[in-house]
């Protein structure tokens, strides 16, 4: 299985002190005082504006980002999260509601509208069963994203994402890396 390795940099255009992981760091200022670039030379990882993954999230695949304000950050890049590829099938149950509550729906692919799909204006938790995903704040996927990896999610709220409702979803694929 190949390993992810991404780099970071204090200044915009990979300049000044960088620091090099290939796994999660809930907090960079360990390593570096401030973080404005990247490049992610293999993998997918989510980066954050603020520690312990929370705040406006980014997604990043091999490639080079020179400056975190393209990324829709409104502060430096804080943490980081390695996404491991997943093979085989995807499944999420998305609700309506925190706590798994109100309609709810059963997902195996991408979503592009889930107004269009579900007749659903808002999905405020989710089960995801199978692989690992991205939400997305408008149809299409555009706006702000949110990483979901399996397991329980009962409320985006505790993530950081509060008073944001998510639009569309798609599936982090072997493509993708």
């Amino acid at each position: 299985m190949t390993m992810g390795k991404i780099i970071f940099y204090e200044d915009r255009n990979f300049q000044g002190r960088s620091y090099e992981t290939s796994s999660d760091c809930p907090d960079m200022s360990s390593y570096l005082s401030r973080c404005h670039s990247c490049k992610v030379e293999s993998g997918c990882f989510m980066v954050y504006d603020r520690n312990n993954f929370m705040g406006n999230q980014y997604f990043v695949r091999r490639g080079e980002y020179s400056d975190h304000q393209n990324m829709g950050m409104s502060d430096c890049i804080k943490s980081c999260r390695m996404i491991p590829m997943h093979r085989g099938q995807f499944r999420m149950k998305i609700y309506e509601k925190e706590n798994f509550g109100g309609q709810s729906h059963e997902l195996m692919d991408d979503c592009d509208n889930m107004m269009d799909r579900y007749r659903m204006n808002d999905c405020q938790s989710c089960n995801v069963m199978d692989g690992h995903w991205l939400m997305y704040e408008q149809p299409q996927y555009r706006g702000k994203m949110m990483y979901l990896r399996p397991g329980e999610h009962r409320n985006f709220r505790d993530m950081g994402m509060s008073g944001m409702k998510f639009m569309s979803m798609k599936r982090i694929m072997d493509s993708c890396y």
